[in-house]
Parts: structure tokens; sequence; C-alpha cells
């Protein structure tokens, strides 16, 4: 990977990671794209992680396909969310302070948190 180390999406709770080598391909060409750094907040999710553990299945993070990537910014937002869209990303949660990308695939679906 060019702008990201493969530790920055181990996971908080077990510091595991089970990342796809072909999600991280495809999030450091997302960043390439976007033209400023990004801080992973949140990337592998073991099972025994709080958000995980109340899931009924695997949920993506989980399954080393998604991150959770901070924004300051609306503009910041707005381009992550154009460019993963551009390039095929099949799930997009946008908040506040972060956006989720996973390379789900199933139907393509956008999200936004309360």
């Amino acid at each position: 990977m060019k702008y990201f180390k493969r530790e920055e999406f181990n996971c908080t709770h077990t510091n595991e990671n089970r990342m796809s080598e072909e999600f991280l391909e495809k999030i450091d060409r997302l960043r390439e794209m976007c033209g400023f750094p990004f801080k992973i907040t949140s990337g592998y999710r073991d099972a025994t992680h709080p958000h995980e553990a109340r899931k009924e299945t695997p949920g993506t993070h989980n399954q080393g396909i998604a991150a959770d990537i901070a924004v300051s910014n609306a503009t910041e937002r707005m381009n992550i969310v154009h460019n993963a869209l551009k390039m095929g990303f099949g799930g997009i949660g946008v908040a506040r302070t972060f956006v989720h990308v996973d390379t789900r695939k199933t139907t393509p679906v956008m999200w936004t948190y309360s």
C-alpha cells in the first residue's frame, strides 16, 4: 500500500487484523483519488469487538472489507462519498465525523448515522 500501514486497520479491541488485501488496495486507490490524507478510525473488528458482538451475522468490518474514515468537514465528506461511488464501493455510510466504506457484494446501499 502506498498511503497506509496495515496496522492502521487493526481491531481496536483485540489488535487482530484480517483485512482483505483486495479491500486494502481499493481503499488505497480511494485515498489517491481524494488527494488528502485519511485517518482510519475503524478497520477490522474481531467478533468479540463490542460493535460486532451484538450482531446476529458478521458485519463488513468483521469480514475485513470495511473501514471508517475520519472527516473534519463537508468538503472531505463529499469528496470521499463521490469517489467511493465512482469506484463502486458497495456500502457507504455517512456520519458527521466519519464515512464508512465497504466492498459488500450484495445490492449497493448508502445510509446515514443519526
